[in-house]
C-alpha cells in the first residue's frame, strides 16, 4: 500500500477527530444555548463519519446481493443502520433541546447560561 493510499484510508478518522475537537471547543466556549445545540450536532456528525469509515470496504458494493454472485465484497450494512439510527436519535434530541430552550426563553427572556440564576421555587 502506498503512502497516499494509507493516508487516504486515515482521512475519515482525521475528519471525525477534527469535527469532534471543533465541536467540543465550541461547546466549551459557547455563550448561547442555541449555539450550544448546534455544536452538539457537530459533535454528533463526527460519529456519522466514524461509523461510516468503520463500515467502508475498498472496492465493495452496496449490501444488496440479488444481482451479484455469492462472495462479492460488500460494505457493512450494520454500520449503515447504526448511522441511520444515530441520525434519527440526533434529530430527536435536537428537537427536544430546542423546545426546552424555547420554553426557557419564554420564561426568562435570556439564552446566555451565565445570565441565568437558579430557578426559585
Amino acid at each position: 500500500m502506498s503512502a497516499a493510499a494509507s493516508l487516504a484510508s486515515l482521512l475519515p478518522w482525521f475528519v471525525a477527530a477534527w469535527l469532534l475537537g471543533i465541536g467540543l471547543y465550541a461547546i466549551v466556549t459557547s455563550r448561547n444555548f442555541i449555539h450550544l445545540i448546534g455544536c452538539l450536532s457537530v459533535v454528533q456528525s463526527s460519529t456519522y463519519v466514524l461509523l461510516l469509515s468503520v463500515g467502508y470496504r475498498k472496492g465493495a458494493i452496496a449490501p444488496i446481493f440479488y444481482t451479484h454472485p455469492p462472495g462479492t465484497p460488500a460494505v457493512d450494512p450494520v454500520m449503515q443502520a447504526l448511522v441511520l439510527t444515530d441520525v434519527v436519535i440526533g434529530a430527536t434530541v435536537t428537537a427536544l433541546l430546542l423546545a426546552l430552550v424555547l420554553q426557557l426563553h419564554k420564561r426568562r427572556g435570556k439564552l446566555d447560561p451565565e445570565d441565568l440564576r437558579p430557578m426559585q421555587p
